[in-house]
């Protein structure tokens, strides 16, 4: 066990003078800490010192849900408007402000929604969501058109629309569970909901994306992880943003939930002004991976309402990405993500490594600028593969095969809609070429996918 492992299991957080008489046995109850979230200026006043801007955004009266556990508000540094933890849960004034590009619903969630709350953007897995609700409330949150309205959370018939959707649904064999946040249901609701999933044969795999660990590590007891247990093959990733995050009572929750063999990951929104440096990002996930906690996405920050001030330069995730490659473990290196907006989906991007191609060969750099270059193998068949190839029995969806189709030959090319309409212009085929059947010979050899040559009908 590292000299930080063992710092971990010794302390505990100090709280604020306001929670210091409360009993360690309530302070330890994930119940108790929800149900005295923060929430009001009069009481954040008492052990933070607001700043003009932040008690601007508390009061404002159409502002994003505000709640904060009494254990992650004991995080918030009092005097210092910039601090980490305190920049992510507190409002400012500047979020209500409008920015270029802002859109309520950036990833079309709701477009990709065939029954309420579930998300089939992928082919074969699916978003569930299964609360509205979190312990605390990420001022940046992607969902802050549905997420923190109680009255807006979803129902046993809801939850029976998605499941009923699923079981209906072969391709699908990945479901991840969000929200809001799916640890704050209720034990009943989740062992419920997970029991239903592992029931169908065709789900695979069940993740879960969860900031409570973070939020309200006590929430992670021994009840909870046994439940999870039970329905494995289960994955969780949970959110930590900056190193202050990372705690005694964090490692404590995370080495509970990998003693129950749930493998673990972090997914990281990248932040001005909390997280936006290479140094920091290094810091956070040498720390994370000694909790066992994988890094997973770093994701450029959503263009949605409330989080104008908190987007970067795509360059500075880059730069980050740069920074940590080669610089430490390869696993300790995350994918840095654009959910890109209108609905297409997660798009990786990375520092450019390979320079340059030519037949046979690439040149390639390192972290360090070092370039070589490396031979390809002259003699490669890459059809040699097909007879094992032919015995894997799940395709992708028809019509989502996507650049992977135009590589095997399914399709000639990807088009914009209505491209074909806009571009026949009224042509009309030349006389010579009235009688396709002469171009037969050219394409019906033994690879060919058929694909006609003329498309101006």
């Amino acid at each position: 066990m590292s000299k930080l492992s063992k710092a971990w299991t010794q302390q505990v957080t100090p709280r604020p003078a306001i929670w210091a008489d409360v009993p360690d046995e309530k302070w330890t109850d994930w119940r108790w800490q929800l149900s005295h979230r923060v929430s009001e200026l009069e009481i954040l006043e008492t052990f933070i010192n607001l700043t003009d801007e932040e008690i601007e955004g508390i009061s404002a009266p159409n502002r994003f849900r505000l709640d904060i556990t009494p254990y992650f508000a004991s995080l918030i540094d009092p005097d210092d408007p910039m601090c980490p933890v305190r920049q992510q849960v507190i409002p400012k004034g500047r979020e209500l402000k409008a920015f270029d590009s802002m859109m309520e619903d950036s990833l079309a969630e709701d477009r990709h929604s065939p029954v309420p709350g579930l998300v089939h953007r992928y082919p074969d897995r699916v978003l569930m969501l299964v609360t509205t609700q979190c312990a605390s409330y990420c001022r940046y949150c992607t969902r802050s058109r549905i997420v923190g309205d109680a009255a807006a959370t979803f129902s046993k018939a809801e939850f029976e629309l998605q499941l009923d959707y699923l079981r209906r649904t072969p391709q699908v064999r990945d479901v991840l569970l969000s929200g809001g946040d799916p640890l704050t249901v209720s034990p009943r609701i989740l062992d419920y909901l997970l029991g239903e999933l592992r029931k169908i044969e065709h789900i695979e795999i069940i993740r879960i994306g969860s900031r409570v660990p973070v939020f309200l590590p006590q929430r992670v007891t021994d009840e909870l992880c046994e439940t999870l247990a039970k329905y494995h093959p289960l994955w969780l990733n949970i959110h930590v943003n900056h190193p202050k995050e990372i705690t005694p009572e964090l490692y404590q929750a995370c080495d509970k939930l990998s003693r129950a063999g749930v493998p673990l990951g972090n997914q990281s929104v990248l932040l001005a002004g909390v997280n936006d440096s290479v140094h920091i990002q290094r810091e956070l996930v040498h720390q994370l991976v000694q909790m066992r906690v994988r890094p997973y996405y770093l994701y450029q920050c959503d263009l949605v309402e409330g989080a104008g001030h908190f987007r970067t330069s795509v360059a500075k995730g880059i730069e980050i990405i740069e920074g940590l490659r080669g610089h430490t473990s390869g696993y300790a290196v995350p994918q840095y993500i654009i959910d890109a907006p209108g609905g297409g989906g997660k798009i990786p991007v990375a520092p450019q490594y390979l320079i340059s191609q030519a037949p046979g060969k690439v040149v390639l750099r390192n972290y360090e600028g070092f370039i070589t270059t490396y031979t390809e193998a002259g003699d490669y068949d890459p059809d040699a593969i097909k007879a094992w190839e032919a015995k894997v029995e799940k395709r992708p969806e028809p019509g989502q095969e996507g650049v992977l189709g135009l590589l095997e030959g399914e399709q000639l090319a990807i088009k914009p809609e209505a491209f074909d309409e806009i571009h026949k212009r009224n042509a009309m085929k030349h006389r010579l070429n009235q009688d396709e059947s002469k171009w037969q010979p050219f394409h019906t050899g033994e690879n060919s996918k058929n694909i006609p040559l003329t498309t101006a009908e």
